[in-house]
């Protein structure tokens, strides 16, 4: 297993960009592809955030979903129901997991996470929810693929911060911690 250990400088800037966003109502919209999707995306996302897109007038219209840059430049991929920071370069990470290395990379996480739900905080405030991945009050689609989770309630959104779970038995590509904003029912 190969780990490393990067400064926390694009978390702090890309967690920053989301707590900007008030409400993610005006951000979400229908999964249409086509040029008029993509644009009408970009519209709605500029709108509500002031991030611009990152290649204007090169649009792909076959797609659904969109990069956008914010004014701390951050590139965030705009879905229609979730937004995803692209921050490859910060915190730690574990990778080229052999299968007898698994404890280690988890014990890796484990020992992380405060730093990193500490990090989050700073910016978002208390979660909502903090616990194992493996709560069964999780939904199925992230249950058992996170090691820890953290969720935070805007308006219209939930803010996740988790770590990955690796694959027990098994050799894992990588893991290390991300965050996501996803739509929600939230008033």
């Amino acid at each position: 297993m190969r780990t490393q250990q990067r400064s926390s400088d694009d978390d702090e800037r890309a967690m920053a960009d989301l707590a900007e966003v008030y409400d993610w109502n005006r951000v979400w919209g229908p999964p249409e592809t086509g040029l008029d999707a993509i644009r009408a995306l970009v519209s709605r996302v500029t709108a509500a955030t002031g991030w611009r897109p990152w290649a204007p007038g090169n649009i792909d219209p076959d797609r659904y979903t969109w990069g956008l840059v914010t004014r701390r430049e951050t590139v965030m991929l705009v879905l229609p129901d979730a937004v995803l920071p692209d921050s490859p370069r910060s915190g730690w990470s574990a990778y080229d997991i052999e299968a007898d290395e698994v404890e280690l990379a988890e014990e890796g996480l484990d020992d992380r996470w405060p730093g990193q739900l500490a990090l989050a905080r700073k910016h978002w405030g208390d979660p909502v929810f903090v616990g194992p991945g493996n709560d069964p009050r999780i939904p199925d689609e992230w249950r058992d693929r996170r090691r820890h989770l953290a969720v935070w309630l805007r308006p219209g959104a939930e803010l996740h911060l988790y770590a990955t779970q690796p694959e027990a038995g098994k050799a894992n590509v990588s893991v290390g911690f991300g965050y996501s904003v996803y739509a929600s029912e939230v008033a």
